[in-house]
């Protein structure tokens, strides 16, 4: 008999809509802003507007074949997203250089952070100003790989010795780049008054008005109220484990009405991730599909990260727990942690995501959550 119920966030309850928005947009700004590589072919401004921002998306995802590619192998993270398709580029470009410029291909064997990136904005201007962007060229490469989850990042390494002739580590989770991404994201997604609590600094380029306020939910807000308040009478304790950091979840879902509805002790976000991170190194990555945030979820915030990594899977009262998830990390999550698994058919893929979890054997397979009630 189920007891507790974790909830997912993007795809379940808020539409991913913005996440991906502000992912394109990041990748964009390492490509052409003059703060990172400056590539000529299409001009930056920290302030797009919306018709803009879509032909930025549809670009840089190539119509969204990129973002569907990159989910389908369990990666959930924006940040991940951004770091893949962005570093897939700068080997491109490195490739480029290097028989014009031999040392650019050695950048690749350090650490990438500002100052590497500016000696290749000037490279580039120099050597080759007129470098395409082929965003589409993505899915040929890593197609040919069979590389699942964090196993996808590090095929990256793999691209740079095909491509440049380096045999690197460097890209990683969590490596310098990935957090010079994850910073870049964050500018984009909380907009310049807030991104300052979020990542200790003020926006590079100041100007960006943040997507935080302009959240889409999914079904109505006054439904999922109804949902919930349900659910709590019921006696079903309620969590949640998402990819988004502690502030882009508590703010909407306040303005909402829809935190109060959570245990405070189970509601899990990538901040708690990156803190574990760095509290445990030696069990990087713990972003999903690692089962660690709802595991944390079902354990309650005080629970020590090491006791959660190391808690032993499957648990023993599986039948007790259910993940509410819309993506093939969530799935694999559950999976891992041994508990039910409802789907839901709101996130990127919709309604066509049926017969993918269909024949994975989920658990339920839900139109929207609000069928839950009924489920259960």
């Amino acid at each position: 008999m189920i007891k507790t119920i974790l909830f997912d966030v993007d795809g379940v309850m808020l539409s991913e809509e913005r996440y991906f928005d502000a992912s394109a947009l990041t990748v964009w700004e390492l490509l052409f802003s003059p703060v990172y590589l400056g590539l000529q072919g299409d001009s930056f401004t920290p302030a797009p507007e919306e018709a803009e921002i879509r032909r930025i998306r549809e670009q840089v995802f190539a119509q969204e074949e990129v973002l569907q590619f990159i989910k389908s192998r369990g990666i959930n993270s924006n940040w991940d997203m951004v770091f893949l398709a962005f570093s897939y580029q700068l080997i491109r470009l490195i490739e480029r250089l290097k028989p014009q410029v031999p040392e650019a291909a050695s950048l690749l064997t350090v650490p990438l952070e500002r100052q590497e990136l500016a000696r290749l904005r000037e490279w580039a201007r120099v050597y080759a100003p007129d470098f395409q962007v082929e965003y589409a060229a993505f899915l040929a490469d890593f197609a040919k790989s069979s590389a699942q989850k964090a196993d996808l990042l590090l095929y990256v390494n793999e691209l740079a010795r095909e491509r440049c002739g380096v045999e690197t580590r460097m890209f990683a989770p969590n490596c310098a780049l990935w957090q010079l991404v994850q910073e870049t994201f964050q500018e984009w997604y909380l907009g310049d008054e807030r991104v300052a609590a979020s990542i200790g600094r003020e926006t590079m380029q100041p100007g960006k008005k943040g997507f935080l306020t302009d959240e889409i939910p999914i079904v109505p807000p006054e439904d999922m109220i109804e949902l919930f308040r349900t659910l709590q009478a019921r006696g079903y304790t309620l969590g949640i484990g998402t990819g988004r950091p502690s502030i882009e979840t508590h703010v909407p879902l306040r303005e909402m009405g829809l935190l109060e509805w959570f245990d405070p002790e189970r509601i899990v976000t990538a901040s708690h991730v990156l803190a574990a991170e760095e509290n445990c190194p030696d069990y990087v990555p713990l972003s999903k599909p690692h089962p660690f945030s709802y595991l944390k979820g079902m354990l309650g915030l005080s629970t020590p990260d090491l006791d959660v990594i190391q808690y032993p899977l499957p648990i023993a009262n599986g039948e007790e727990v259910l993940v509410v998830g819309d993506s093939l990390a969530d799935f694999l999550a559950a999976r891992s942690i041994g508990c039910q698994f409802a789907a839901t058919l709101t996130g990127l893929s919709g309604q066509a995501a049926h017969s993918q979890f269909e024949e994975r054997q989920a658990d339920y397979i839900l139109d929207d959550i609000r069928d839950l009630v009924d489920v259960l």
